[in-house]
């Protein structure tokens, strides 16, 4: 499935700087990632991906396999085949499997909070369910839309969020494959078997949320069996959305990651 991009770079590009391709964490988009690209796409080509039902993208079945090769087809498609990849949460485990899959594509990666294996948006399986069975009125503004929210989600960042995914005023209705999210939640918080000997051994950074504990020390032997080159970074304070909580800590790690390429 070749997947909607956020294409943007320097008007004149050298060439040689490698592109570097963002993927959202669940519920998110690619836009997501803008401040990001505002600040890269200087100097380098970068594309923010929305993964299949999210976003822009179209709508289908989803495990992580069938998202890596969404990825791989569409970066192919733009042209790109080697890229710097940097994922967050359902992203992050997206770019794994990519790199594990295609590792000639993924000259590094970046794997914002979260680890390969069972986690990541603990309420989500429980709370993409209970987002499909919500029943829209005919007319929804977005104070309206809220307060509905609200009925599911306790968190006003969680609700800012799910809104981005609403389209709103006469006949709302979700953007997103919502009742195809809901159908993949346990393949989304959990990680396939990999065969043994299935590595990527590009280098590797996992960037932890300092309050998050979705990389934890038992995490760190699959990390090191699947992704020998692995480090490790917290930004403290942070919890799981570290990029968009400490933009700035995240965007120094980001920077000094790229430039070592």
């Amino acid at each position: 499935m070749l997947l909607h991009a956020l294409d943007r770079g320097p008007e004149n590009p050298s060439g040689n700087a490698t592109p570097i391709v963002f993927i959202h964490g669940l519920f998110g988009r690619g836009r997501n990632f803008g401040f990001f690209q505002r600040r890269l796409a200087d100097t380098r080509r970068t594309i923010a991906l929305d993964l299949r039902n999210h976003g822009e993208s179209l709508h289908g079945p989803m495990d992580y396999s069938t998202m890596a090769e969404d990825v791989y087809e569409t970066l192919n498609h733009l042209g790109v085949h080697s890229a710097i990849i940097v994922g967050h949460s359902m992203g992050g485990k997206t770019g794994m499997m990519l790199a594990l899959q295609h590792p000639s594509m993924v000259v590094r990666l970046l794997v914002a909070d979260i680890a390969p294996g069972e986690g990541g948006f603990a309420q989500g399986h429980d709370l993409a369910a209970r987002l499909a069975a919500l029943q829209f009125p005919e007319h929804l503004s977005r104070v309206e839309a809220d307060t509905l929210l609200a009925t599911v989600i306790s968190e006003p960042e969680v609700r800012n969020l799910m809104l981005q995914n609403i389209e709103l005023g006469e006949h709302p209705h979700w953007q997103i494959g919502i009742s195809e999210i809901a159908m993949a939640m346990p393949q989304i918080i959990g990680w396939p078997d990999i065969p043994d000997g299935e590595t990527y051994d590009g280098p590797t950074l996992f960037v932890a949320g300092q309050r998050s504990h979705y990389i934890a020390p038992e995490n760190y032997p699959v990390m090191k069996k699947l992704f020998p080159r692995y480090t490790l970074k917290t930004i403290e304070g942070a919890g799981h959305w570290v990029h968009a909580e400490k933009p700035n800590e995240f965007y120094e790690i980001l920077s000094d990651f790229i430039k070592e390429t």
